[in-house]
């Protein structure tokens, strides 16, 4: 019969693989900022815009899911950090929930706008541009909590020795990366030849993901886990 860790192991792959996924291809489904008519374009595609919303709530609520799913067995080790980590992917979640109600909101501006048939278009078009601002600066805050998180979590893999070492450190130095670009992002310097820095965390959460489905946690450490 499989055990609780076991299970753990696999609902937090899942979750990682649900929560990384959705938000890589999260975009493609919801708003397309290079439209010269984003007000008219939107309206217009209603269901990818849904669709997107939908994506990202999963998104939030997937993020949500992995501290709560390992607090138990992280508590064991360093309850501090345990409750650390809960609250910074608690805080992510939230920001990409609110993302989603701004998207919602730029949706139903839209469909308004395309409804007044001659609206006052200065009015519609402050109103949403507005909107964007808010979406982006809400995006850039997600940077902040997601690899503080990611360093948090990675390291107590790499004290309790519950996965790879190789791959706690990989977390660990992707999670530093991309903390660093955040301030830069967060005053409008954003190349995209800085992107490829997200790839390291990208990657070992795919990899993290992946290994918790198939081997789970460590059989010494979750040995070690059980006795605590």
């Amino acid at each position: 019969m499989m055990n609780s860790t076991r299970k753990t192991a696999i609902t937090v792959g899942i979750l990682f693989l649900i929560a990384t996924i959705i938000l890589i291809i999260g975009g493609v489904f919801s708003l397309t900022k290079n439209e010269t008519d984003y007000l008219t374009a939107v309206s217009a595609n209603e269901n990818q815009i849904i669709l997107g919303a939908l994506l990202e709530m999963m998104a939030a609520a997937a993020v949500v899911g992995i501290p709560i799913a390992m607090f138990p067995i992280l508590k064991k080790y360093n309850e501090g950090l345990a409750l650390g980590y809960v609250g910074t992917r608690i805080f992510e979640g939230l920001t990409i929930f609110l993302n989603t109600i701004v998207l919602l909101a730029i949706l139903a501006l839209s469909k308004e706008f395309v409804t007044a048939g001659a609206p006052d278009v200065s009015y519609f078009q402050t109103s949403g541009t507005l909107l964007l601002a808010l979406r982006d600066t809400i995006g850039v805050l997600v940077d902040f909590p997601f690899p503080i998180g990611a360093v948090i979590f990675n390291y107590l893999l790499y004290k309790t020795k519950l996965t790879p070492r190789w791959l706690a450190l990989l977390g660990i130095i992707g999670g530093i990366l991309w903390l660093a670009t955040a301030p830069l992002r967060m005053f409008g310097f954003n190349p995209e030849a800085m992107e490829f820095l997200a790839f390291p965390i990208a990657a070992q959460e795919m990899i993290l993901a992946i290994l918790l489905i198939v081997k789970g946690f460590n059989p010494i450490a979750s040995e070690t886990e059980k006795k605590a």
